[in-house]
């Protein structure tokens, strides 16, 4: 696959995931997906999602920079959001923070096998 259709396949799965069309999701992520080298399968990557969009209802995926060989992507997403109650342990409560996740992406087929992420945790500490 070219990375041309990589990317625009990625660029699909984020869309996928700014609609919640959860309908969709397994056309973007492999039943076997794995999330930090945890085998999570198509349903609980879709409930990890479910969730993180219950904790943070203005929750919106950004690419602010996206770099690809043939099979693997990096990008750093940008979020600027309310999280309710408690994220990454500590107390928000409705505020406003903006962070950055950088995350690394395998994809077999078409598909997202293989999820690496870390959100910048420093940043929301900064602003609190």
């Amino acid at each position: 696959m070219m990375k041309t259709e990589l990317s625009e396949i990625y660029r699909n799965y984020i869309a996928c995931l700014n609609r919640q069309d959860w309908p969709q999701l397994g056309r973007f992520v492999d039943e076997d997906v794995c999330h930090n080298g945890r085998r999570l399968g198509l349903s609980g990557y879709r409930e990890m999602l479910e969730g993180d969009f219950r904790d943070i209802p203005d929750l919106r995926f950004n690419i602010e920079l996206l770099v690809s060989d043939a099979s693997h992507f990096a990008s750093r997403l940008a979020f600027d959001c309310s999280p309710k109650g408690r994220f990454l342990g500590l107390a928000i409560d409705g505020r406003r923070v903006s962070f950055a996740e950088n995350v690394f992406y395998e994809f077999r087929d078409g598909k997202i096998v293989q999820v690496w992420s870390v959100i910048d945790k420093a940043a929301i500490e900064a602003q609190l």
